[in-house]
């Protein structure tokens, strides 16, 4: 069936006339100050029969009327949103930012059956670990979501981690850990990497406090120079990450720079 004839399906399911629509929606327009919300007659007529798409407000509209999922009305004409999460790959952002939309799939496609034989503590392929996929609600997930955690994008020219971090990485901080800890520690791997909000945006980088000075320490392979604010006034600590997800084969090894001195960034 089309997307016109499943929602004239509904409508007749519900024991509602052409008119009925029409006067459900004006009210919707009204409330809202909106006359894009209303359907008239001859427009319902056409999304029924002739294929003509609704506009946004008239797919809200009619998702009220007829109480489903504005969601499922925006799958019937192509727009699936649990696509979205993987959909973001398709851009890539040359500034590290806070990701909102993890939310925005209704379910998620995820491992509920693995092999006997797998073993955690063993690296293996996982994809032939997976004895069957299925698709989790998301309202279910979000029962396990951890209220402190925030999830984070590096962006394609925030090189201050690179390589420990690469640009295009997802991770995930937890906004608990806000106080700058000290060393020493055994490896760089143990050293904490925190998120930091400045007046020109996010900053992903190890960190240090010298009385009311926050200084940002990139990693020593990076060309990124360090920087150092007056703490809090020019920048805050949001957390500290501790889960990150990242590509590498498509990233090129960036050429040694001398590295500067440190400067005093201007906000």
């Amino acid at each position: 069936m089309t997307a016109g004839a499943m929602l004239r399906a509904l409508r007749e399911g519900m024991g509602l006339t052409i008119r009925d629509v029409e006067t459900a929606t004006a009210r919707i327009a009204e409330k809202y100050g909106n006359q894009e919300f209303c359907l008239q007659l001859s427009r319902i007529s056409d999304i029924e029969t002739k294929g003509v798409v609704p506009s946004i407000y008239r797919i809200y509209a009619l998702a009220v009327v007829y109480r489903r999922d504005v969601r499922e009305l925006l799958g019937w004409y192509g727009i699936n949103v649990d696509n979205f999460i993987a959909d973001t790959t398709l851009l890539e952002a040359p500034k590290s930012h806070r990701v909102e939309g993890l939310a925005a799939a209704e379910s998620a496609r995820m491992p509920v059956k693995m092999d006997p034989g797998f073993h955690p503590a063993k690296t293996a392929n996982i994809s032939r670990m997976v004895e069957k996929w299925g698709s989790v609600p998301m309202t279910f997930l979000r029962q396990l979501e951890e209220s402190d955690f925030t999830y984070f994008y590096i962006g394609t020219e925030d090189l201050t981690m690179y390589p420990l971090l690469m640009p295009g990485s997802f991770v995930q901080v937890d906004e608990q850990q806000n106080k700058i800890t000290g060393g020493p520690w055994a490896s760089e791997y143990e050293r904490p990497i925190y998120f930091v909000e400045t007046r020109a945006g996010f900053r992903c980088s190890w960190c240090e406090i010298d009385g009311e000075r926050l200084i940002l320490q990139p990693h020593p392979l990076s060309p990124q120079k360090t920087s150092i604010y007056k703490h809090p006034q020019e920048a805050e600590v949001v957390g500290r990450v501790v889960a990150v997800a990242m590509r590498l084969a498509e990233w090129k090894p960036v050429a040694s720079v001398p590295r500067a001195k440190a400067i005093r960034e201007q906000n």
